[in-house]
């Protein structure tokens, strides 16, 4: 009986750190589906993405059995400074007009770099597992799962959004990386 309540007591833990770490691929989606995208590209992107969830977290427990957990502030770090460098050229991109290029989601570089932002973060949080006994293939799956869905979400309610929007879409996208990568960072 105590079994079966500690494994319900870690299965909540660690879908309630997905649900966490999925956030930030929400918030990604919200301010991507902001400048605009297709059906086929949000069911990429958040694949993607997902993926990224599940590799990241089983590096970052790998590496965890071995490394401090000096690491884990780092990887915060340099995933608030993709965020902000992303939201900063999205907001250059709509206050020039045509004139600038914009970051490009549908290329394979664009792809993996979001893919990155958003799930650097689940390293981290794989170190600091490593360091604990802990189910690596439930955890990193259910990290994928709900990374790739939150991204889903997310991507779908800032496509919705955008539709009101107009040529201001791609700019409040940008707002809304630029704060996610602050709040990283501070």
């Amino acid at each position: 009986m105590l079994e079966a309540g500690l494994q319900t007591g870690q299965m909540l833990t660690l879908i309630i750190m997905a649900v966490a770490l999925g956030m930030d691929a929400f918030s990604l989606g919200i301010g991507i589906g902001l400048k605009g995208i297709r059906l086929l590209d949000i069911i990429k992107l958040s694949f993607i993405i997902g993926v990224f969830h599940i590799i990241m977290p089983l590096l970052g427990i790998f590496t965890g059995q071995y490394v401090s957990t000096l690491l884990g502030g780092v990887a915060t770090t340099v995933a608030g400074a993709l965020l902000l460098l992303l939201g900063g050229h999205m907001i250059y991109s709509s206050l020039r007009g045509e004139d600038a290029p914009s970051f490009n989601h549908r290329s394979l570089f664009g792809l993996l770099v979001f893919a990155l932002s958003v799930s650097i973060d689940s390293f981290s949080v794989g170190i600091s597992l490593g360091m604990f006994a802990t189910d690596v293939l439930l955890t990193v799956l259910l990290f994928g799962f709900f990374g790739g869905l939150m991204s889903v979400l997310g991507l779908l309610l800032g496509r919705k959004v955008s539709k009101g929007l107009g040529e201001y879409g791609e700019a409040c996208g940008g707002v809304i990386l630029f704060t996610f990568g602050l709040l990283f960072i501070l």
